[in-house]
């Protein structure tokens, strides 16, 4: 590395400012190769000089404030890192060129997951976060081209979508039965001394090694008690995708040697295969690499082998369509999530209806950037038809008895039937779908309101 080149790297000032067919054995080979070659800053043992380049910390400092999230140990907000980086900076990057950086415990924290159960996150402090970044990106350059062209997740121009597509794709070809694995607590179970043996194979700067080991062994502080990790990745912490990949890119590897049709997305891997003789044939064998050589535990409970029909991947199912045609359906398991999210929406509150269907419409939109993916409109046509009913069903839970009979007979609806739903004779739920309450709140009315449209989209 040239004089000149090291000193601009050195240099820093804060200012806050396709897919193709399957890879072969050798593309993986000579992508190695192009990252290891001479003119590679992994072959010169100065990778920390590039991690402390400014332009890669301003990018990690961007980063790590558009995140956001919680304070770590120390208490310290994302907010408060650009005055602590102006008076704690130089010393900090002596450290890291030096390998004396500290790092401290994660704060433990719980959230439930989607499907019942909690997870458990490690939130490092803003510092430690901001040191992770600059770093993930740097290591992110030589990992990269060599990963699968079979893995989805955390990955720059990949997404969840494509890898929907790409088990589509199998699917349409005749490969209806899938190995469905899942690793038990991966980011809890990953080996370390494995994990720094892979990144020493790739990694000679022995400063940037030693930074990462001290984050993985950072502990845990969970009221008030900090606890020795001896092993697993924290979820929470800007590293931990990036090394999750480099841990599974083993797996991939393996499954591209067997000739395996495969998809995978951070932990969740797909085999797709032709029987249900193949699959259990499969699912045996990969099992035994995934617990002997990986030393990760597979969950032999929530492994499967079955119909791609019976099973969801990453909140998408399939529907067999015509001419052997595989169509992307929304799980039932998300669908339940999705009207359980509305119903805590629309449940009696303070706020007027357009105040809650702000709300719901914020959800929405969030909703269908990542589910409007699917290829049943008749889905989101329905669940949108459902929310109305919901939003009816409040109005006339909020309303007085007499303003809606009033109501109602200005509408031109009869006595009898304007005083059955006003008392509520029928149940307030059978009231909403009355012809008279969509009468009087037709869809224009929650339109107007910004309720927005549910409809498909094919972007992947």
């Amino acid at each position: 590395m040239s004089a000149k080149r090291r000193k601009t790297q050195l240099e820093l000032s804060f200012d806050g400012k396709g897919r193709g067919e399957a890879p072969k054995l050798q593309s993986r080979v000579e992508a190695h190769m192009a990252v290891n070659s001479s003119e590679s800053p992994a072959s010169t043992g100065s990778i920390m000089e590039e991690v402390l380049n400014g332009e890669n910390l301003r990018k990690a400092y961007k980063r790590v404030r558009a995140n956001k999230g919680s304070p770590g140990v120390d208490g310290m907000s994302v907010d408060e890192l650009k005055e602590y980086l102006k008076e704690n900076w130089p010393e900090t990057r002596r450290l890291l060129l030096e390998g004396e950086y500290k790092v401290q415990p994660v704060k433990r924290v719980k959230i439930p997951k989607p499907n019942g159960g909690m997870r458990n996150l490690g939130i490092p402090t803003v510092m430690d976060r901001f040191v992770q970044q600059a770093i993930a990106q740097v290591l992110q350059k030589y990992f990269e081209p060599t990963f699968s062209e079979y893995s989805y997740g955390f990955r720059p121009g990949r997404s969840a979508h494509q890898a929907i597509k790409q088990a589509q794709e199998y699917i349409e070809a005749g490969h209806e039965y899938v190995v469905d694995t899942d690793i038990e607590k991966f980011f809890d179970g990953v080996n370390h001394d494995r994990l720094m043996s892979k990144l020493a194979k790739r990694i000679e700067d022995k400063r940037v090694l030693k930074v990462i080991r001290k984050f993985l062994q950072s502990g845990v502080m969970d009221e008030g008690l900090v606890s020795p990790t001896t092993k697993g990745t924290p979820q929470g912490g800007s590293l931990s995708p990036l090394l999750s990949n480099i841990v599974l890119d083993e797996l991939d590897e393996e499954l591209e040697k067997r000739g395996h049709k495969f998809v995978r997305y951070a932990d969740d891997c797909n085999i797709y295969v032709k029987s249900e003789r193949a699959g259990h044939r499969v699912m045996s064998s990969v099992g035994k690499y995934i617990e002997r050589k990986l030393k990760l535990k597979l969950n032999r409970t929530k492994s499967a082998v079955a119909t791609v029909w019976e099973r969801d991947y990453l909140g998408f199912g399939f529907l067999k369509g015509k001419k052997k045609k595989a169509l992307r359906k929304v799980s039932e398991k998300s669908v339940k999530r999705f009207k359980e999210r509305i119903r805590e929406l629309t449940r009696r509150t303070k706020l007027n209806m357009r105040q809650i269907v702000k709300k719901i419409a914020e959800y929405v939109i969030g909703w269908i950037g990542y589910y409007g993916y699917c290829e049943t409109q008749s889905t989101l046509r329905d669940l949108e038809a459902w929310i109305r009913r919901r939003l009816r069903c409040l109005i006339w839970k909020q309303w007085k008895q007499g303003n809606i009979y009033r109501r109602l007979r200005r509408e031109g609806i009869g006595i009898g039937q304007a005083w059955n739903i006003a008392s509520g004779r029928h149940g307030q739920w059978r009231a909403s779908r009355s012809k008279a309450m969509s009468k009087m709140f037709p869809n224009d009315f929650f339109r107007e309101m910004g309720l927005p449209k549910m409809k498909t989209r094919n972007d992947a």
